[in-house]
Parts: C-alpha cells; structure tokens; sequence
C-alpha cells in the first residue's frame, strides 16, 4: 500500500514565522542592547550636527518602560539602575503628551545646584572654566540652512563657500571630562538664571548648543526641565553615519556626495 507522502508546509507559514522571529530578536536588541537615533536639530552643536546618525547602548543606566519600542509600560519602575556621569551624551523621552526622543548632555545629578552667571555655568557654587577656542566653522547645507544661522554669524571660506562661524568654548567639569560649547549671544533667561536644586532620581540635562537648545533650564513646555532618570534610554556611542541633507532618491550618486565620512567612528 502506497504512503502518503507528509503534507508541505505552508510557505506562507513559514515566511510568517521566519518575519515574528526576526522582529522579536530586533525587539530584544532595539531595546536591551543597541539603538540608532537620528539628531534632528542643532541643539547639540558643535558636537552634533543635523544628519548625524548615532548607535545608543542601552545598558548603561538600567531599564525601563523608556527603554522599549514607544514606551511600552512591560517594565515597572526601573531595573539594574545605575546614575549616569555628569558630562555623558544620553537619549531619553521627553516629558508631555507629546513625548519623543531627545539628546542632551548630563550636568546636574540628584542633589547638585546648577546655575547660569552672564553665559557661565555654576555647579555647586563652583565656576566651571569656560575657555574660548577656535570659531566652530559649520558649511550652509540642506541639513543646516542659512535660516538656522544668525545673520551676525554667516561667512564665507576661502573657497567661496557659504558658513556659519560660531564662537565657540571649552568647559570642563570637576572630574576632567572636557567637551566644547556654542555660547552666541547674551539671552538673559537662558545665561543668567535662579539655582536649580537637582531632586532626588533626576538629572539637570543641557544642550552644547546653548542659545538654541530646550532643557532644563526651563520648565516644560518651554523647555524640559528635571528629567526622571527612568526615562532615560541610554548613553550616545558613536556616530555610524551623517548626511548633509543634500541626497534625492532618483539620485544614486548623491549619496554619496551627501555623506560626511570624516564625521564617522567620532566617539563621545
């Protein structure tokens, strides 16, 4: 008597299996290991320019529902908690409903004074050194348009091209962690304001670019103010590729042009 020979498996099944496997291994590593984040705005300049594509690990700090795809509310509280250095680049969800993700840089922790004197930071009653250093010269591209640029600040280079020349400073905090700042013009809500006193389980968060950036400085919504370290998502690695926004579709080549590769492995 002839078998019956065992009946094919769906393709269709098996496609479906394949694609649920594939997005929940991207789901673990999205989430617990690795993310991508795209700076959209110049509120991290020099550091950071628009079109830079960053990698974020996600373990540095701990867990929360912040740490998963749209914020879902899987983890309560947060777990393996650790506090993050004051000067770390760290991605985190906005407060508000309309809550996304953004990068500041860590300046006050829990229990620290914070303040801003005629441009220069305070920490803990303390001037932080703010020395000036070379203008930071940034090309006019589609990612960065002359309407970004204070007109007290466009230039051109000795090649004819269009700039923006940005005033720029080096601080460096009481542990030795040195990183640069823009400071472009005197705003006195933004360089001369009260002292903030860090609460417990949140940190003070400032943008490098310090006249153009929504923090803690200011409340929400004008700015972000104290944020809950549970909704941090993690710490800024590296920069794995940036555009200057000059790229089209139908273009292939213009890609490439668009890149900027000398921007790529730059570390924090």
């Amino acid at each position: 008597m002839a078998k019956t020979p065992p009946a094919a498996k769906s393709e269709t099944r098996e496609t479906l299996s394949f694609l649920l496997r594939l997005a929940i291994i991207v789901f673990v590593i999205r989430s617990f290991v690795f993310a991508s984040f795209f700076i959209p705005s110049e509120s991290m300049l020099p550091r950071l320019l628009v079109g830079d594509f960053l990698f974020v690990s996600k373990w540095n700090y701990g867990y929360s529902r912040w740490s998963l795809p749209w914020g879902l509310p899987l983890i309560p509280g947060r777990i393996l908690p650790h506090t993050p250095d004051r000067g770390d680049v760290v991605v985190f969800r906005s407060p508000g409903p309309d809550d996304h993700d953004v990068i500041k840089r860590v300046i006050g922790l829990p229990g620290d004074t914070i303040q801003m004197r005629r441009g220069q930071l305070w920490l803990n009653g303390k001037a932080i050194p703010k020395q000036r250093v070379a203008d930071f010269v940034l090309p006019l591209t589609p990612n960065f348009p002359a309407t970004l640029c204070d007109p007290a600040f466009q230039d051109t280079d000795a090649t004819g091209q269009a700039i923006c020349r940005y005033p720029r400073f080096r601080e460096t905090l009481p542990d030795g962690k040195s990183y640069d700042v823009l400071d472009q013009r005197d705003i006195p809500q933004a360089d001369d304001t009260d002292v903030y006193t860090v609460p417990a389980g949140d940190v003070f968060l400032m943008g490098d670019n310090r006249d153009d950036s929504a923090d803690s400085r200011f409340a929400y919504p004008e700015g972000m103010g104290y944020i809950p370290m549970e909704r941090i998502e993690g710490k800024a690695v590296v920069t794995f590729f940036s555009t200057n926004g000059s790229a089209e579709w139908i273009k292939p080549w213009t890609w490439f042009s668009a890149a900027r590769p000398d921007r790529i492995g730059e570390g924090f």
